[in-house]
């Protein structure tokens, strides 16, 4: 069975940084294209970003397009998302997940938090 694990959440202010880390287990990595999601408080979990098995190919949502960077290590089975000028509305949990989402292996996910 799939196992997601996040990592990095945390707080930060306002125009700051953070990087989070997931590591999944149970899956041939390398195959799967990988997602980050979030979801906000009273929100619908949407998708932030993904990228290919490969890792050459990245989409991301409007709203963090050119402020987020997807990557991945393969060798690792790991995805990370950089998150810079963040902004309050990017407050939520995150999650990493294939793309599209494996159903019922959500991982506990990243708290994070933006706040002056």
């Amino acid at each position: 069975q799939v196992q997601f694990v996040e990592s990095g959440g945390g707080l930060a202010q306002p125009g700051g940084s953070l990087r989070l880390s997931c590591v999944v287990f149970g899956v041939t990595f390398r195959y799967y294209p990988m997602g980050w999601y979030r979801q906000g408080p009273g929100s619908l979990r949407e998708l932030v970003a993904d990228i290919s098995s490969g890792g050459r190919t990245t989409h991301y949502a409007d709203s963090v397009k050119g402020r987020f960077t997807i990557s991945r290590d393969n060798a690792k089975n790991a995805v990370f998302l950089q998150m810079s000028s963040l902004k309050p509305g990017d407050a939520a949990v995150y999650y990493c997940n294939t793309r599209p989402a494996t159903s019922g292996s959500w991982g506990q996910g990243a708290q994070v938090t933006v706040s002056s």
